[in-house]
């Protein structure tokens, strides 16, 4: 039976275990690197860290607004539809992403003391990913778009793990300076790697219709980004703004489990987005709707089983590996967070397979910004009621509230474009 199943999604699996690989080259990488900053750092060091690192992730983003994401998409339509625009999409994509990332720089520079006060030299340090972070994405898209996730893997593995080295020792020895450092010679050794192996056939000519593209569906999927941003590293601001700095460290450890759980449906998410954009092309929507069912099923039923593992699991690894965290505090908030995996799980893989790639991001970006925002609103408040666990009481109402509105109109859209079809 396993092997049947193997065989007929035999692609899937094999690009599945390759994106795996290539997904904990990077994203896992920073997930242990993450957790050996909590090993070496104090709370209030690795509340610190979090927090420049919030407000790096919110500048790449805004450099990004969505570039890479809709890269990925229209790689895998232009190489089935049309291989000319192909060769001119990684310039055009180049030329739009340096721009906004220029402009936020030159603010930075100009207007972030004010903001960041004493927090202002970390930033600076931390500037350079604001850059090297949507680039790397970018080309990663490529990669993704034309399915060479093997190549992929490989030179992510192997820059991952030799970053650990340099991790470390610049941790060790800088604190939180060297760690922003290490993030930087991260995020350059990827890029500079993934563009030196990329070879695919480019065209350096501006071309107006692809700008014109790009950025119009990168915008609905940048806003999406910002919704998301404040459903996640917003709170870490927010709790900055605050003062509540060991509060952040807390918060971070705990999200990065929660993160954790998240990161296997990215990864298959990424891989199935491309044949999902190809079905859309050809119009299989009662394929698509099955595939969707059945399999948002088994990840509810996945997520329930790996959050009570992970509920027992954890407090034997914080004993051992990170004895000055209070243990009951990191119970108590992962708790609540264990409650919302299992919903997660299949709404984060409905989104970035199929609503994403299908070409409605429209629906998630609508959506993502609304309770984004009504999670703001609720940060600000709970947390002046009910102190630091505010900020998780205000994750759960939000996130829940997104899941319940999100997945079932698209579940709707879907079903409006198989009655238009059937008429037909």
């Amino acid at each position: 039976m396993i092997k049947n199943i193997y065989t007929s999604h035999k692609e899937t699996a094999n690009n599945f275990f390759w994106r795996g690989l290539q997904v904990f080259g990077k994203q896992g990488m920073s997930i242990i690197i993450f957790f050996l900053f909590a090993k070496i750092f104090s709370p209030y060091d690795l509340g610190i860290y979090s927090y420049i690192m919030a407000s790096i992730v919110l500048l790449a983003m805004l450099s990004d607004f969505g570039v890479t994401s809709a890269t990925s998409k229209y790689v895998a339509e232009y190489n089935v539809r049309d291989k000319e625009k192909l060769k001119l999409l990684l310039f055009n994509s180049v030329i739009i992403i340096v721009f906004l990332a220029s402009i936020l720089a030159i603010a930075i520079l100009l207007f972030g003391k004010s903001f960041f006060a004493d927090k202002f030299s970390y930033v600076i340090w931390a500037l350079p990913m604001i850059f090297t972070y949507p680039l790397s994405s970018l080309i990663d898209g490529f990669y993704v778009g034309t399915k060479r996730f093997k190549e992929l893997a490989l030179i992510t593995n192997i820059l991952g793990l030799l970053s650990l080295v340099y991790f470390y020792l610049l941790s060790k020895s800088f604190g939180v300076f060297g760690a922003l450092m290490s993030q930087n010679i991260f995020y350059a050794s990827i890029l500079i790697v993934l563009v030196l192996r990329y070879k695919g056939t480019n065209i350096f000519k501006v071309n107006k219709e692809i700008i014109k593209t790009m950025s119009y569906y990168s915008i609905i999927i940048g806003l999406g980004s910002v919704g998301n941003f404040l459903y996640s590293n917003v709170d870490i601001l927010v709790l900055g703004k605050f003062g509540l700095i060991d509060g952040i460290a807390y918060y971070a450890v705990v999200y990065k489990i929660f993160s954790i759980l998240l990161l296997p449906m990215i990864i298959l998410a990424t891989v199935v987005a491309p044949n999902v954009t190809r079905l859309f092309a050809l119009k299989k929507y009662s394929t698509i709707r099955s595939k969707m069912l059945k399999e948002s099923g088994l990840l509810l039923i996945f997520g329930i089983i790996a959050s009570i593992g992970v509920y027992f699991i954890t407090p034997f690894v914080f004993k051992i590996f990170f004895p000055q965290y209070n243990l009951s505090l990191i119970m108590q908030y992962l708790l609540l967070l264990l409650i919302l995996v299992p919903f997660r799980l299949f709404s984060t893989y409905i989104s970035i397979a199929y609503i994403v790639s299908s070409g409605h991001a429209m629906i998630t970006t609508i959506m993502l910004l609304i309770f984004g925002f009504v999670n703001l609103v609720l940060d600000i408040f709970l947390i002046s009621v009910f102190g630091f666990i505010g900020v998780i009481y205000a994750t759960l109402i939000s996130q829940f509230m997104l899941i319940l509105f999100k997945d079932p109109y698209f579940w709707y859209t879907l079903n409006q474009y198989m009655k238009k079809e059937s008429i037909q």
